[in-house]
């Protein structure tokens, strides 16, 4: 590995285990300026970002960069220098091969990377569950949904992104996996694409360790359709966001499509590079809203129909009230009466239901903002005690 590979395998593994705010401020503008024979040299914009990391963080780099070259670390120095002597994100190069580490066969870690991906990322790793037809449309969603059946007609052409925002548990997966179903029912050979944020930020990190960023981007770059699910989780991760950069202008200049969905607007998503957010709004912006008591009560007697459970309508009354905001909970409480409808044998009336489900009723008052909780929150965020 170059030294600006072990680098970026550091900070990959960095934005795992820090906050965003805490890895934005202390490790985003860092870089290694030399590495040799045990010596490593990282290079700091400030005087107190040298301080900082010499205090809190030398002696967990050592063990990091340790464990990614597999090397003893003699010493460690910090450096102040603001010019970075190489882009984030390498030239794929080809090793070159020595007696002593012999180049290993390209095939096979080529099978070795492509499985790792494909685990959770590939043309056929959609679920055929998710689909148009068991959809329920309501008055919060009919704007999103008519625009991911543009695209299925359009691919490429109508809403490139499409960008779909909402709470969680509210149908945007289904959506976005719908699309991804109708596509290969139409053309078998088209690659699609899925992967949460997360699971493409492991596929990187797993590219950078490994030496494989080439076959990162072609599984990535070569998709017809790249579904992307929970895009704010790329806030605060610089090298992250650097390759969804590069893999979605390589995709789009192609007229590829792209679909992203999060659990908020793009200008809410902090953290967030304004490249990225300029993108994010360059093509269609679709909201999901909360269900209203009409669709809720659609979507239960559906679900029902398909989980053969004969509830009685002032059952399915209760359940629409006290289930308000989130459509994965009222399937969620649907399939709780199933389970005890098939041990008891029995259909569950109002006042059982009342007593099964009660810990979700009222579940539309949310959280209550309190001054603790704020204040809480922010010194989690930051990684700072109370005190402070």
């Amino acid at each position: 590995m170059t030294p600006q590979q072990i680098w970026q395998a550091v900070l990959a593994e960095l934005e795992l285990s820090l906050s965003r705010a805490n890895f934005i401020t202390w490790f985003k503008s860092t870089f290694i300026g030399s590495y040799e024979k045990g010596h490593v040299v990282v290079c700091v914009p400030s005087l107190f970002n040298k301080i900082w990391l010499e205090k809190n963080h030398h002696q967990s780099l050592i063990k990091l960069i340790e464990k990614i070259t597999g090397d003893p670390i003699n010493s460690m120095v910090y450096q102040i220098e603001t010019t970075r002597p190489f882009p984030i994100i390498p030239t794929p190069t080809t090793p070159t091969a020595t007696a002593e580490n012999p180049a290993p066969a390209v095939e096979e870690i080529t099978q070795i990377f492509q499985k790792t991906i494909s685990e959770t990322t590939n043309t056929f790793g959609l679920n055929p569950r998710y689909n148009f037809a068991n959809f329920i449309v309501g008055k919060g969603c009919e704007l999103a949904h008519a625009a991911c059946q543009a695209v299925t007609s359009q691919l490429g052409k109508a809403y490139n992104p499409l960008f779909i925002y909402g709470g969680s548990g509210l149908g945007k997966t289904h959506l976005l996996q719908a699309v991804g179903n109708v596509i290969l029912q139409q053309d078998k050979q088209k690659k699609v694409v899925y992967a949460t944020c997360e699971k493409f930020t492991n596929d990187f990190i797993h590219a950078v360790r490994s030496g494989q960023i080439k076959n990162f981007y072609d599984i990535y770059r070569k998709a017809d359709l790249l579904l992307i699910d929970d895009i704010q989780f790329i806030a605060g991760k610089a090298e992250t966001q650097e390759a969804f950069f590069n893999t979605f202008n390589d995709l789009h200049q192609q007229d590829k499509q792209i679909m992203i969905t999060s659990d908020r607007p793009p200008k809410a998503i902090s953290l967030l590079e304004n490249r990225l957010l300029s993108r994010f709004e360059m093509g269609m912006i679709a909201d999901v809203a909360p269900p209203d008591f009409e669709t809720r009560m659609a979507i239960l007697q559906t679900k029902c129909q398909e989980k053969n459970l004969p509830l009685e309508k002032e059952v399915l009354d209760f359940i629409a009230n006290s289930i308000q905001n989130n459509v994965r909970e009222l399937e969620g409480a649907l399939n709780k009466l199933k389970a005890y409808h098939q041990l008891k044998k029995t259909v569950p009336d109002l006042a059982l239901v009342k007593t099964l489900v009660s810990h979700l009723e009222n579940s539309a008052s949310g959280r209550v903002l309190t001054p603790k909780y704020i204040i809480q929150s922010v010194a989690e965020f930051f990684d700072i005690r109370i005190q402070d």
